[in-house]
């Protein structure tokens, strides 16, 4: 994947909250799905310990993509909750490029391709788009998307589904407050 939001909104993906369904369950899955997008060799093969390291990762991903609906977190405060520490198990380097100074893998296999990940979170930040990428805040979802409105203050993955399902809840909670219990 060229775009480096697309590749951390897919891995973040990768597992459906909602239908609780996994695409990288096993190491052998984690081999494929890294290989289907490029990011190792088709030779390549994961044991549990990258397994470990891709989950701890995604989640990671996740609960830092909640976190940039925080406003206060836009300014600066750490808004990568476990990121720094993840990274650092990472085979990464700074390279510096015409375009700056960008994080590069320096190892193949899976450990590269997790880095590859984790080199687009700082593509990501480097394009600007970071603050944009969102998981969305209905709980029962969570799934991650980049956040096109103009004024970055999107919720949900889809209006017609999430916003609807949480602004009928909220709707049905207000109603039932409103007309409190009946008694015969």
């Amino acid at each position: 994947m060229d775009n480096p939001s697309d590749l951390v909104c897919d891995f973040v993906n990768s597992y459906d909250v909602e239908g609780g369904t996994d695409d990288i369950p096993t190491p052998a899955a984690l081999a494929a799905w890294l290989g289907r997008r490029e990011l190792i060799g088709p030779g390549d093969v994961a044991g549990d310990d990258d397994l470990a390291l891709a989950l701890d990762l995604r989640e990671s991903l996740r609960a830092a993509l909640r976190a940039n609906h925080d406003s206060r977190t836009r300014d600066g405060d750490d808004r990568e909750p476990g990121l720094p520490r993840l990274f650092t198990g990472l085979p990464l380097r700074v390279a510096l490029t015409a375009g700056g100074p960008v994080l590069q893998p320096v190892a193949a296999g899976v450990p590269g391709g997790l880095a590859r990940i984790a080199a687009a979170v700082m593509g990501a930040h480097a394009d600007g788009m970071w603050p944009r990428l969102k998981v969305c805040t209905e709980s029962t979802c969570q799934w991650a998307f980049v956040d096109s409105s103009k004024n970055r203050s999107r919720s949900w993955c889809s209006m017609r589904v999430c916003g609807n399902r949480t602004k009928t809840r909220a709707y049905r909670a207000r109603r039932q407050t409103e007309t409190g219990p009946r008694h015969l």
